[in-house]
């Protein structure tokens, strides 16, 4: 006999949605990506915040197949930009094209019209093409020839870069950098990981074949829209948002600091903060998701006063000290 009064459930909220759709994305990747999961959790607070990533890290730790693993989970448009020294503007735009036949120019759009968009080696490109990209990331349109062009929505740029090799390379700018919502820093797998790696290439597995993965799409355009919609419905206190002020300031205004984070950060740090409750379930951002954010969101912020880097600092070092001595709110 069947109750004539079953219990009523309630309906997923917003911070049940996000952390469902993290939860299954991080399952999924898995097939593929072993190990590193900062780094996915971190690209997926990016994307749900509406965000764009740096991936800093030596070759050959996943930063490029995990973003074309996060395209085709997502079920977006995906583009790959190599960045060279001869790389022009119009390469990553496009440009209007003369056509003989009707006498008529006709747009030809660049590969920054994807929705994720991958800037690989981004800092092996003159600063004159690097530059072609702020607008696309701040403003999430493009101009050619005078003409702005909106960009696919959601609209991601995840650049890659070598810390660690310097020639032939051009350093982003500030302004550049300010437009990345995190810097993750991508480290060498763990022993156990890295046995993994390599036992499922010995069974058969290769990066450049995704197919083979039998990847399951868990999102596409229409539903990361609305995920970044219930991002916004997770709540902050006004203690928290006062916690991430004052983060922010005491990181303008160290010692060691010539240039800190910029009002920009601040906003990305909320952001951000919002999206990693949501990741972890919550409905309500705590100060311990401003802190395990501060890092990525700041680190590429700072710069140093030069008699500090001969000392030994990093932004890093000077980061964590000041997570330590701010009144975190209770």
């Amino acid at each position: 006999m069947t109750d004539p009064n079953p219990p009523l459930t309630e309906a997923p909220g917003p911070a049940d949605r996000i952390a469902a759709f993290a939860e299954a994305l991080a399952v999924e990747a898995g097939k593929v990506i072993v190990g590193q999961p900062a780094m996915l959790e971190q690209l997926t607070v990016a994307l749900l915040a509406g965000g764009h990533v740096l991936l800093e890290g030596v070759p050959g730790t996943a930063k490029t197949l995990t973003v074309r693993v996060l395209a085709r989970l997502c079920r977006v448009s995906f583009s790959r930009i190599q960045f060279t020294p001869d790389l022009m503007p119009s390469d990553v735009l496009g440009t209007n094209v003369f056509s003989p036949k009707d006498g008529t120019f006709t747009v030809r759009q660049g590969p920054i019209f994807a929705a994720l968009v991958l800037a690989d080696e981004i800092n092996r490109t003159p600063p004159k093409t690097q530059s072609a990209l702020l607008e696309a990331m701040e403003e999430r349109q493009a101009t050619i020839d005078g003409v702005p062009f909106a960009l696919p929505r959601p609209f991601m740029v995840c650049a890659t870069q070598n810390p660690v090799e310097f020639e032939g390379t051009y350093p982003l700018p500030e302004a550049q950098l300010d437009r990345f919502s995190l810097r993750i820093d991508v480290g060498y797998p763990g022993l156990a990981e890295e046995e993994a790696i390599l036992a499922r290439y010995e069974a058969g597995f290769r990066a450049v074949d995704l197919d083979a993965a039998d990847l399951r799409p868990v999102a596409d355009a229409e539903a990361l829209a609305s995920l970044q919609a219930d991002v916004a419905a997770i709540s902050v206190t006004e203690p928290v948002r006062a916690y991430i002020v004052a983060v922010t300031r005491a990181a303008r205004e160290h010692r060691h600091v010539v240039l800190g984070p910029s009002p920009r950060a601040a906003v990305t740090l909320l952001l951000t903060a919002k999206a990693l409750a949501g990741v972890r379930g919550r409905p309500f951002v705590t100060p311990d998701d401003v802190k395990d954010l501060a890092l990525p969101v700041f680190r590429h912020r700072i710069l140093l006063k030069p008699d500090s880097e001969i000392e030994g600092e990093t932004p890093d070092r000077v980061l964590k000290a000041i997570l330590a001595t701010v009144p975190v709110p209770r």
